[in-house]
């Protein structure tokens, strides 16, 4: 369900008209090339994962399983396609944080690594901050990333199986729509799990990817893991 124009105008998403999202056969393209290049004409790529619990990695009971979680399951399926490269994973997501908080430390938490390409995962948790000052904490993390021409991913979210995901009137859809119109708005990539989650809910299947009721599994994770690999490996 998209949310209509005037819905989009209220959050600040001013989205031009033909604005849509990157190209994923292109717009990482130069860091596919890096990933490529042999020693000693190669260096090292920084992918930072920015957001709340779900990248830092926690599961069930406050357990942080960092090797299963999404940030380590890209990093493996890259060096499986990218065997000379040299990559750095660099998680600066914090457990219970949303994009307000995010944005207050994005300077000098985030960009201080030096991103060749930066994943923004804060959806999930900021249905409690409100539309209005997630939206403006995401724009001002995607402006500053692309001053310092640094390539952006946004994701939508991942499931809270308190919510019914088939529902267009659940408490994430507007979120979703938010990351999906800032992604058009500003040319970045998108990685979508949320659609791929609501593809697994439709068939009955949801727990069998959750360690907890808002954490995935490795099952889970390795969705979301997927939907990033497009922009990292293919033509």
């Amino acid at each position: 369900m998209k949310l209509p124009l005037i819905l989009l105008l209220t959050l600040g998403l001013m989205v031009p008209a033909g604005a849509q999202v990157a190209e994923p056969a292109k717009y990482l393209a130069e860091v596919k090339k890096e990933l490529t290049t042999v020693w000693p004409k190669n260096r090292t790529i920084n992918l930072v994962f920015h957001g709340h619990s779900v990248p830092a990695g926690y599961w069930h009971d406050h357990e942080v399983h960092t090797l299963e979680s999404y940030p380590n399951l890209v990093l493996k399926k890259l060096k499986e396609k990218y065997p000379y490269a040299v990559i750095n994973v660099i998680v600066t997501a914090i457990g219970g944080e949303n994009a307000v908080k995010g944005e207050a430390r994005f300077a000098e938490q985030v960009l201080s690594h030096r991103p060749d390409v930066l994943f923004i995962d804060y959806a999930l948790n900021d249905r409690f901050a409100g539309l209005d000052k997630a939206s403006a904490a995401w724009e001002s993390m995607v402006k500053q990333a692309l001053d310092q021409q640094v390539k952006v991913v946004l994701l939508t979210p991942s499931p809270d199986q308190r919510l019914d995901l088939l529902d267009p009137a659940n408490a994430l859809e507007p979120h979703v729509q938010q990351t999906r119109a800032l992604a058009a708005k500003y040319h970045t990539g998108l990685a979508d799990p949320y659609e791929r989650f609501r593809e697994v809910a439709r068939a009955g299947k949801l727990k069998a990817y959750m360690s907890h009721v808002n954490h995935p599994n490795e099952a889970g994770h390795a969705i979301i893991a997927e939907e990033l690999l497009k922009w990292l490996v293919g033509p």
